[in-house]
């Protein structure tokens, strides 16, 4: 990954530093850009709460050969993650690779590692043109995201991005706080359960299943089950829409514990390696987002790019869960976090 990550540098640069810990602290306020919003103090967080997290080591056991395959939301997967939706490239990111190459990368390229990717939205056409193209190319193989706009324009693009057979779709409800949308002049709001449950129930009236990203409560995890979500992403949008969030590790433990086995539970929030992958599921998510790793993957070394983070990834979780005790994923609990 090293010459990955290096010439992702190189066509990053005034987007992204492609720092060695990626942390948020070089990049506070730059968004649009890769930073998170205002201090960047949310970013952080996300990445100090999984710090924080400590492992309990156990080599006495025979749980030799780990198991990370898994079921979510009707999906196969390899392991228990996906590629977060993200969108804009030229102006988060760069202009080195076009909207279209960019979304392909992460679709094919985590297909080709036996896990999902998510496509974006946003204002410009060419986000939704380019999610709808690589939909398409992968045989509807991915988990269109839209921003929850208002009126027809939001059921238009359910239309469009589930017509080549994607089984999943998603909303992330906290695109309310996006700087870009307002700089665009197109700002979208909060929805009420009332609305949510309607766009659930169109979608659900397809024959799809429905997430909704953005929860950071236990009650908005209620609130979820109560429109009739079947999944929803702990996340705060990776530190981008609202400053000084508590980490998405932080807050995951009390809404699983809410409404563990009630709905599937997604989370993100600086995932960088298999062992964040390990904390997470032993906190109580069922599976993983991660966002800006793969960006930096797909910009360095496309398709390839996107299945060798994946490949790594993977191989790290794996020795993780060998020297933690856990022979398969239903192995991973809460007993394997520290509690000093």
């Amino acid at each position: 990954m090293k010459e990955i990550r290096a010439a992702a540098r190189e066509r990053m640069k005034g987007h992204c530093r492609v720092c060695p810990v990626c942390d948020g602290k070089a990049c506070a306020g730059e968004v649009p850009g890769m930073g998170g919003l205002g201090t960047g103090a949310s970013f952080r967080n996300n990445r100090e709460a999984l710090n924080a997290c400590k492992l309990n080591m156990t080599a006495l056991h025979d749980a030799r050969e780990p198991r990370t395959g898994c079921t979510i939301l009707g999906i196969d997967l390899s392991f228990p993650v996906m590629a977060a939706p993200i969108g804009g490239v030229s102006f988060n990111m760069s202009d080195a690779m076009s909207e279209d190459d960019y979304i392909f990368a992460i679709l094919e390229g985590s297909r080709a590692a036996g896990v999902i990717g998510c496509t974006g939205d946003g204002v410009p056409p060419f986000i939704i043109d380019a999610a709808v193209k690589a939909l398409k190319a992968c045989n509807g193989h991915g988990i269109p995201f839209i921003k929850p706009w208002e009126g027809k324009e939001l059921f238009e693009k359910i239309d469009r991005v589930l017509a080549d057979g994607s089984p999943i779709l998603g909303v992330d409800v906290d695109a309310a706080g996006l700087i870009t949308l307002r700089k665009m002049g197109r700002p979208v709001m909060p929805m009420s359960v009332t609305e949510l449950e309607t766009v659930v129930r169109y979608v659900h009236d397809m024959g799809r299943k429905f997430i909704v990203k953005g929860i950071m409560t236990p009650d908005d995890a209620h609130r979820a089950i109560d429109a009739g979500c079947d999944a929803i992403v702990v996340s705060n949008h990776g530190g981008r829409v609202l400053d000084h969030c508590p980490g998405t590790a932080t807050v995951l433990p009390a809404i699983a514990d809410a409404v563990r086995g009630r709905i599937t539970i997604l989370a993100d929030g600086a995932v960088r390696d298999g062992v964040d992958v390990l904390k997470m599921l032993a906190l109580g998510a069922d599976a993983v987002l991660v966002g800006r790793p793969l960006c930096i993957a797909a910009i360095g070394g496309g398709v390839e790019g996107v299945t060798r983070y994946w490949q790594q990834m993977q191989g790290q979780l794996v020795q993780a869960m060998l020297l933690t005790g856990c022979a398969s994923l239903a192995d991973v609990r809460e007993h394997i976090i520290y509690r000093g």
